[in-house]
C-alpha cells in the first residue's frame, strides 16, 4: 500500500531542520540520511535527503538548492489538546522565525505551521454556528491562539 509523505525542499539545511523538528515533537526520530555521490548536484558526501518521523508521521527533507522556497500555500498543522501544547509548539517553532495571525507562524527555515487547538476545531465544525462565528471572530484578532479566550468568545463572554 502506498504512503503519502510530505517532502520539504531546503537549500542545504535539511538535516539541521529535521534534527530540530524531531527535538520538538514526541515520538520522533531521524530514520535515514542519504548523501550526494560523485557527479551529483552538490559535493560528494553532503546531505541529499533526510527521512524523519514527527510524532509517528513520516516526512522527507531534501537539500535541493536555493531555487525553491516555502510559501504559505502549504503548511503543517499541529493539533493541540490544550493551551500548554499550543504554547510549547508555538514557542519552539516560531523561535528564529516569525509569528503570523490566526495561529500561523513561520519557522526559521520559512516553513509555515498552523498551531490549532482541537477544542476550537471541534467548536467551529459543530452544529452551533453562532458560537463558531463568535470564536472565529476572536481568532481573527489573535496571533498565537488563546484557547480560554476563544472558548469565552464562543460563549458570548467579553474579554
Amino acid at each position: 500500500m502506498p504512503h503519502v509523505i510530505p517532502s520539504l525542499w531546503f537549500d542545504s539545511e535539511a538535516l539541521e531542520a529535521a534534527e530540530y523538528y524531531v527535538s520538538v515533537f514526541p515520538n520522533s526520530r531521524i530514520d535515514r540520511v542519504t548523501h550526494y555521490q560523485e557527479g551529483g548536484h552538490r559535493p560528494a558526501g553532503s546531505v541529499l535527503t533526510v527521512d524523519f518521523t514527527l510524532d509517528g508521521t513520516r516526512h522527507n527533507a531534501l537539500n535541493g538548492g536555493p531555487e525553491f522556497h516555502f510559501t504559505e500555500a502549504v503548511s503543517l498543522v499541529v493539533e493541540c489538546a490544550d493551551q500548554a501544547e499550543i504554547d510549547h509548539y508555538w514557542d519552539a517553532l516560531s523561535l528564529g522565525g516569525s509569528e503570523g495571525p490566526c495561529g500561523w507562524l513561520k519557522d526559521r527555515w520559512g516553513l509555515s505551521w498552523q498551531i490549532a487547538p482541537l477544542p476550537f476545531l471541534d467548536l467551529i465544525a459543530g452544529p452551533d454556528q453562532e458560537r463558531a462565528a463568535r470564536a472565529t471572530a476572536a481568532m481573527m484578532e489573535m496571533g498565537k491562539l488563546d484557547l480560554a479566550t476563544l472558548m469565552a468568545a464562543a460563549d458570548g463572554e467579553a474579554n
